[in-house]
């Protein structure tokens, strides 16, 4: 961990504590400082004003009474204009994940998703990359790190994806087999593309069968 991104600053919103506490070990396995988490969309709205967080993640589902996670985005944003924003949610159908990208989410993980799906969203945020308009690393976050055995520095996750794209998978196929939605797979895909410095999914199937991802008679770049 170093001290730049130990400076990276977190509020977590969750109804379930036991995701409060699974999304704060994600969080430091990438340095970031969990600076306060709660179950009450208010109290959250009151913590962002009050910590200026770096990094806020809700849960689109709220506690009785209580506002929901996109109430509670839109405050944030609208208090810190230069917060990052992810929605950790059970939900997966394209209205949620569309409304939360609308309220200001730099992205969204559908629940089920791989803790390291979790980390890399948090580093893409910060990486002005996917949801995010082009530009360059926000101060202080390096980019993500090769993975010793994992070719062109990409997560478990995307290798996975790219293996199946390149074996010829449409993203709904992707999807279906990973028991993801689409939307997390153009993610990833798009992750996959900056890293390796492709354009499109043939780019990054003959990448993959030139690296070694797979064997050269099984890619296909359909």
């Amino acid at each position: 961990m170093t001290s730049e991104t130990a400076a990276l600053r977190a509020v977590l919103l969750d109804p379930h504590p036991i995701w409060l506490d699974a999304v704060q070990l994600v969080l430091d396995r990438v340095g970031m400082q969990v600076v306060a988490k709660t179950t009450s969309g208010s109290e959250a709205a009151t913590l962002v004003v009050e910590h200026r967080p770096d990094l806020l993640t809700v849960e689109i589902d709220a506690l009785p009474g209580e506002p929901d996670g996109l109430d509670v985005l839109r405050q944030g944003c609208t208090a810190v204009p230069e917060l990052r924003a992810i929605v950790l949610s059970a939900h997966h159908d394209p209205a949620h994940i569309d409304g939360a990208l609308a309220a200001g989410a730099a992205a969204y993980v559908v629940k089920t998703a791989h803790p390291d799906d979790v980390a890399s969203a948090v580093r893409q945020a910060f990486d002005h990359s996917v949801f995010m308009p082009s530009g360059q690393p926000a101060p202080g976050v390096p980019a993500e790190p090769a993975r010793r055995g994992r070719p062109g520095g990409l997560t478990r996750r995307e290798l996975e994806i790219l293996k199946l794209v390149a074996e010829g998978q449409s993203n709904a196929a992707v999807a279906r087999l990973l028991w993801v939605t689409e939307q997390t797979v153009k993610f990833h895909l798009s992750n996959v593309y900056r890293k390796l410095d492709v354009a499109n999914r043939t780019e990054a199937s003959r990448w993959a069968q030139l690296n070694g991802v797979l064997p050269s008679d099984e890619a296909s770049v359909a």
